[in-house]
């Protein structure tokens, strides 16, 4: 079957075109707004130097948003980082794929490229702005969303110790059902993305677990029994053998928390014997979790004036302690590249992950680089859109913020579509997607 083409800014009227158009150029805004709103903390940790580098990195990301806006030529990196080659050489790649001396640009390249391209380059603007280089502008947004989402945080943590003063006496149906609504918990904390509301209030108000019923009806594909078949095994099999479940992140603030409630549990319910987490290198789409946020997740958790919440922050900090839970990092998640060039650009993570016996993509962006953020139809396999990408059983958990999906039943997808414009994007839908190893 022919790999259908990239999503892009040049289909005027799409969600690509606006999100390029309207939501890119906001985002740099308030990146410009935070630098400046940081002057006097810059001042005060560097001096005059602080000042100057404030001025340079304002001045640069000025640029960056005209360049942006008037669609300028997309230009190399000039930073000297350990992934500035790779960048420039998926550039010379991108310039191979267009006829007639054209240049790859903002609006007329693929979606998923410039839009990674443009959070590489905000990296950019502050590592060539030192003294000031190492901070996170989107550090503050990430913290207040944590902050809000604090009382649905409270009912989920109370939730999960609730459940292991029981969980003795489960029969497999009961263990069972509770990991199916952890899931569920897990793929509604996705809507929570700074990205997609250019950085406003997402946060989490209320206690998802209440409104899961509800939201049954909005989950289009629901491979939860396929992940029940891998984590069944583990509970099922003698105390020698091993299940190694792999969270590739999406989201700090509320769903971290759901992810980690989720892993907490498969452990204690004995679905799995370590989760390894794997996290961005650095700032990435706004909300991104990096080492920083999932650390300070986990400290801000363990000091809550909260029992049940302080409880979790200490059970997490001793998974990490004790290896069974792992952090990971690697370049590759902030690369512009689809995951079916993963064994080749980064075989050691593809080996990484070659490990696990089942690994969960959180999110849209993961989702988009899994299909390759391709005009796919509705009813494409999703095994099939993965292209050369099997390192394990592999599972998406995303709300659909995107106008890519596959592996729907035939009719769906116009029935949706005739129904609901905004269907792909609104956040409103959900996939646990299921693939096995092929």
């Amino acid at each position: 079957m022919e790999t259908p083409c990239p999503l892009s800014a040049k289909y005027e009227g799409s969600f690509a075109y606006f999100t390029v158009k309207d939501r890119l150029p906001q985002i740099l805004t308030k990146v410009i707004d935070t630098i400046h709103r940081n002057k006097n903390k810059f001042l005060e940790d560097y001096g005059e130097e602080g000042i100057e580098a404030e001025k340079k990195a304002i001045s640069f990301f000025s640029k960056l948003r005209n360049e942006l806006q008037t669609d300028k030529p997309i230009l190399a990196l000039s930073d000297q980082q350990p992934d500035t080659q790779i960048w420039n050489q998926y550039l010379d790649y991108q310039k191979t794929l267009l006829s007639n001396g054209e240049e790859p640009s903002w609006f007329r390249s693929p979606w998923l490229y410039v839009e990674c391209y443009m959070y590489r380059r905000i990296q950019e603007g502050m590592c060539l702005s030192p003294p000031i280089s190492g901070f996170d502008v989107f550090e503050d947004v990430k913290k207040e969303s944590f902050f809000q989402s604090q009382p649905a945080m409270l009912s989920l943590c109370a939730h999960l110790q609730e459940l292991k003063g029981k969980m003795s006496g489960f029969s497999n149906t009961e263990v069972r059902e509770e990991i199916h609504k952890l899931l569920q918990v897990s793929l509604w904390g996705n809507k929570c993305d700074l990205s997609i509301s250019g950085g406003q209030d997402n946060s989490q108000k209320t206690s998802v677990l209440s409104s899961l019923e509800d939201f049954k009806a909005f989950i289009l594909v629901d491979d939860m029994d396929s992940l029940w078949n891998i984590l069944s095994r583990n509970r099922d099999g003698n105390n020698e053998s091993r299940t190694r479940v792999d969270i590739v992140l999406d989201n700090a603030g509320f769903e971290l928390v759901t992810d980690f409630i989720l892993a907490d549990a498969m452990l204690s319910l004995n679905l799995a014997t370590e989760v390894h987490f794997h996290g961005k290198v650095g700032p990435w789409y706004v909300s991104d979790t990096t080492k920083h946020d999932y650390d300070w997740t986990i400290q801000k958790c363990l000091a809550a004036n909260n029992k049940w919440m302080s409880k979790c922050g200490q059970t997490w900090k001793e998974n990490l302690k004790k290896g069974r839970w792992v952090y990971h990092q690697h370049l590759f998640w902030t690369l512009p590249h689809e995951y079916c060039t993963m064994a080749e650009v980064a075989p050691d993570l593809y080996t990484e992950l070659q490990k696990s016996d089942l690994v969960l993509f959180k999110g849209d962006l993961n989702y988009r680089k899994l299909t390759g953020d391709r005009k796919w139809d509705y009813t494409v396999p999703f095994s099939e859109a993965l292209r050369s990408f099997h390192p394990a059983p592999l599972c998406s958990i995303r709300t659909l913020k995107a106008d890519v999906q596959v592996g729907l039943q035939e009719g769906v997808g116009e029935r949706l579509s005739a129904a609901e414009t905004d269907w792909m994007i609104s956040g409103k839908y959900g996939v646990i997607q299921f693939s096995p190893v092929v």
